[in-house]
């Protein structure tokens, strides 16, 4: 039987690349999709449109909806077009992102604004209104986007990693409001080939890092092949599969318990202050 049978999942950023991917695949496993995407291929179509008819022409169940879901009315017509479709809101993938990247002197206001509405402010927009249906009805599994370039850091994207690693903590916060209602939420930071990294690879690395990769961890994490699990971050590509946490050295005590605690005590005890491990940079991921 299929993973998702009479599964209903939203994907934002569907009409392409991973979001496209997530869409086949899940449709695959027996869900119905609703595809967001307001891109436009280059005779002006929705590319949310073309997803959807290959979903159809391989005899899957799919909606398109070509809306902004970066302003709260776009996400409440999202939810809206999932129930008049289907008449349910089972998943929610928050795939939609843009990049406007440029060294943090140089980032302006206007790409600094545009990303933190698209990566961040659209997870809002969307995610309030199914989270409170799924709260009302019995439940569902939600997935936020992050990067490493947010858990990690990357050069030239402080306006990315600044909404993705806001999507990480977001994705916290709902985990745990949403545990006593059946909703699971998890946090992924993915890899894959685009547009913009395609020419940049040989077609061996190509095929390592298609998207569809990542697509098999997303419908394990929104399948009962994950179980009951909730307020995870997995990182994900055709390499390696990981999970990503925040870490605590042991620590030394504080002035409020330590009378002979200062700033040099600090320096005398960084064996303990800091973990010794090397943390993991953008590099160790590409491996």
């Amino acid at each position: 039987m299929a993973l998702l049978e009479g599964k209903v999942a939203i994907i934002t950023g569907a009409g392409r690349g991973l979001g496209a991917a997530y869409a086949r695949l899940l449709s695959a496993e027996g869900a119905a999709v609703v595809v967001n995407d307001l891109g436009r291929d280059e005779k002006g179509a929705l590319t949310a449109d073309s997803v959807v008819a290959e979903i159809v022409a391989a005899g899957g169940q799919a909606a398109a909806h070509g809306e902004d879901i970066s302003t709260v009315a776009g996400g409440q017509s999202l939810l809206a077009t999932a129930l008049e479709a289907f008449g349910r809101a089972d998943i929610l993938i928050n795939n939609a992102g843009i990049l406007r990247d440029k060294s943090f002197v140089k980032l302006s206001e206007s790409d600094w604004d545009a990303v933190l509405q698209v990566n961040l402010k659209s997870m809002y927009a969307v995610t309030q209104p199914v989270f409170a249906w799924m709260k009302e009805n019995g439940g569902g599994v939600i997935v936020n986007t992050a990067s490493t370039s947010g858990l990690v850091g990357n050069f030239g994207q402080a306006n990315y990693a600044a909404a993705k690693c806001g999507a990480w903590g977001f994705s916290n916060v709902l985990a745990i409001e949403g545990l006593k209602s059946g909703i699971r939420v998890w946090t992924l930071a993915p890899a894959a080939v685009s547009a913009l990294t395609a020419p940049l690879m040989d077609e061996e690395t190509k095929l390592q890092m298609a998207p569809e990769h990542v697509a098999e961890v997303v419908l394990y994490m929104v399948s009962e092949l994950s179980g009951s699990r909730t307020g995870h971050c997995l990182f994900a590509s055709g390499h390696s599969v990981r999970e990503l946490k925040l870490v605590s050295a042991e620590g030394i005590q504080g002035g409020g318990y330590d009378s002979q605690f200062s700033a040099r005590r600090i320096t005398a005890e960084e064996s303990n202050v800091y973990r010794p491990e090397a943390a993991l940079t953008i590099m160790d991921f590409a491996k």
